[in-house]
């Protein structure tokens, strides 16, 4: 019998309740594809050995990552930064990179591998790329699904077998530069860096929309099921 590969995926840190958070969207794409999730709190304090009994791993989506991880400057939108989060997810990133352990990054998580591999961010996207398109809604903040072009060159297209794709997104920041490791993968039709994939990683793939949110759709579908298919040990 083939054991079920085990996923962790990172959280919140704990709320004001003392509750360890994260949506529940993450554990049903994982579960849905044949994955075991676990949850990752920041709280963990030897990141190496949880990587060790880990199968693959996503950086999930959350809050901003201080600027001084990438010598940015402060920006009056930057919110929800979690100095336990910042340190545990980009030691987690660097180890999975040089372990060769199936990573994907997702909202926050694709900035937190753009990061680790010493790249940077665009601190507030209409900052740079104005308002031809919404990469969040706001007053309630809120996803909101638009277009991205997918590289034809790409791992990406590969696949999800589409060069044109309706994805869900919230965020209001974005990978501004990233290392030579990487390639761009996809943008959207405001020049947006939409997703990233590691060059010389068996399997290490970063998008800045939300796939878990678009599990009705049979691209997502195949895309969860190449990372979960990659774990082999």
């Amino acid at each position: 019998m083939t054991r079920v590969p085990i996923i962790g995926i990172t959280s919140h840190s704990r709320n004001a309740a003392g509750e360890v958070v994260l949506p529940g969207t993450y554990v049903d794409a994982v579960q849905s594809v044949g994955g075991n999730p676990i949850l990752l709190p920041p709280t963990q304090t030897d990141p190496e050995s949880l990587l060790s009994v880990l199968d693959g791993l996503i950086l999930s989506g959350g809050g901003d990552i201080d600027p001084i991880h990438y010598n940015g400057e402060a920006h009056p939108t930057i919110y929800g930064i979690d100095d336990d989060r910042d340190t545990f997810e980009m030691t987690l990133a660097k180890l999975a990179l040089v372990r060769k352990i199936p990573v994907l990054g997702i909202c926050r998580g694709m900035q937190v591998l753009a990061i680790a591999s010493g790249g940077t961010l665009i601190q507030h996207v209409p900052d740079i790329y104005g308002d031809q398109i919404n990469h969040r809604l706001d007053n309630p903040l809120r996803p909101i699904p638009h277009d991205v072009e997918i590289l034809p060159e790409s791992r990406l297209f590969q696949l999800l077998g589409e060069s044109r794709l309706n994805i869900v997104s919230w965020h209001h920041q974005a990978v501004a530069e990233f290392s030579s490791d990487w390639q761009l993968a996809a943008r959207s039709s405001d020049g947006v860096i939409e997703a990233i994939e590691h060059l010389h990683h068996p399997w290490a793939i970063a998008l800045q929309w939300h796939p878990e949110l678009s599990m009705q759709d049979p691209a997502h579908q195949r895309f969860f099921r190449s990372f979960v298919s990659a774990m082999t040990r």
